[in-house]
């Protein structure tokens, strides 16, 4: 289909895609199999300006919006959803402080990050606070004009890599979820370290590690808003990320169903190519059927948000619950369409099926998401 992309969106599109080709698709394999961050690949995209699509200007950015960065993702996750989550993840830290952050902050850090100098991740989720996202143990205690950071946060995406970490901790327990706060923490500051490197079913290049805080002190001045606005940082932050992975999930369908293809004009069985079966093409119709509403979806949300609507939690969690439940199926049925061949490594939609399942879990679980969708239902049935 044509979604009408203009001039510049089609050149960050192809510009993304033959990076993917070119850079990605030759080393991805490898890279899962040794699980190595794709430190070449980031600087590639940092050479592009890829890391600056949705950064303004004024900070060394491109002035594009969450829709332009959808189009480098999902092209990317055509290729490798390891190596898209590792440049994605970039653009989930750095939305705290590109919507919360003093003048001051964003003129730190930014242009480093728009460059691709620096990369960011954004530490949320604890052992016992994932979806109940209010449940973080991890503390901010003031100290004159510091802040003491004290607590591990879990399974955080760039974790040992990124350079920049956007925090959400605890400053007044009493106040529930109005009592959590965002801070900027830069790695190499005293009393921050990294736990193991996890071992993943999936995204294996993509970097997951504990972050570890014991008496870390860093100045007040790396506070993100206001103290007690922790929790509204951390919706607003999901919220702007979500299309993104959204487009990750369209992205990997996409990389799968092409391969599926590619395999049923040239697997001959009973004397013809296995796409001139009638089972065969209604499963790849339904895929390619499924691909196209989702990346439907994806577009329409991510230039809603972009059109500067106040509230898209609901649209944004669909944009997310339809097109990753998509991609599970896209993947789990590319597999079945190449059998046994591909269910073997030598083929990439195993590994594709194995990453995409982490699509329905990160940045809020599909079942979160539909409890978002629900409750913006209720809100918006009470109006009428």
């Amino acid at each position: 289909m044509d979604y009408f992309l203009n001039e510049e969106q089609m050149m960050i599109k192809d510009l993304a895609r033959q990076i993917a080709e070119e850079r990605v698709v030759p080393v991805r394999e490898e890279l899962d199999e040794k699980e190595e961050f794709p430190w070449e690949i980031m600087k590639v995209l940092a050479q592009a300006d890829l890391f600056g699509l949705f950064i303004p200007e004024e900070y060394g950015g491109l002035g594009k919006g969450g829709f332009d960065l959808c189009l480098a993702v999902e092209e990317l996750s055509r290729a490798c959803l390891g190596v898209a989550t590792s440049y994605a993840a970039n653009a989930l830290g750095t939305y705290p402080m590109l919507l919360f952050s003093s003048e001051g902050q964003k003129k730190k850090y930014l242009p480093d990050i728009a460059s691709g100098k620096r990369l960011v991740a954004f530490g949320l989720t604890e052992a016992n606070a994932g979806s109940d996202a209010a449940g973080i143990q991890t503390t901010a205690r003031r100290e004159g004009n510091e802040y003491v950071l004290n607590g591990t946060k879990q399974w955080i995406t760039n974790g040992g890599e990124a350079e920049i970490y956007t925090i959400i901790a605890i400053t007044d327990r009493s106040k529930g979820p109005r009592g959590a706060s965002a801070f900027i923490v830069e790695k190499g500051t005293p009393g921050f370290s990294f736990g193991k490197k996890e071992k993943k079913m999936g995204i294996r290049a993509s970097s997951t590690r504990e972050l570890i805080f014991e008496n870390c002190r860093i100045p007040d001045d790396n506070l993100i808003g206001k103290e007690g606005f922790g929790f509204i940082i951390t919706m607003k932050t999901l919220d702007n990320a979500r299309a993104g992975v959204g487009a990750q999930g369209v992205g990997v369908a996409q990389g799968a169903f092409d391969e599926a293809v590619k395999f049923a004009r040239q697997r001959i069985q009973f004397g013809h190519p296995i796409i001139s079966f009638q089972a065969v093409q209604h499963m790849l119709a339904d895929m390619a059927t499924e691909i196209e509403a989702a990346r439907a979806l994806v577009y329409s949300v991510a230039r809603f948000m972009d059109s500067g609507a106040k509230d898209v939690s609901k649209e944004s969690a669909m944009a997310k619950v339809f097109a990753t439940d998509m991609a599970m199926r896209v993947t789990t049925n590319a597999v079945q369409v190449m059998g046994g061949s591909g269910y073997m490594r030598e083929y990439p939609v195993e590994k594709m099926m194995r990453d995409a399942k982490i699509l329905q879990i990160y940045e809020g679980t599909n079942q979160i998401q539909r409890n978002i969708i629900g409750q913006a239902l209720i809100r918006e049935a009470a109006k009428k």
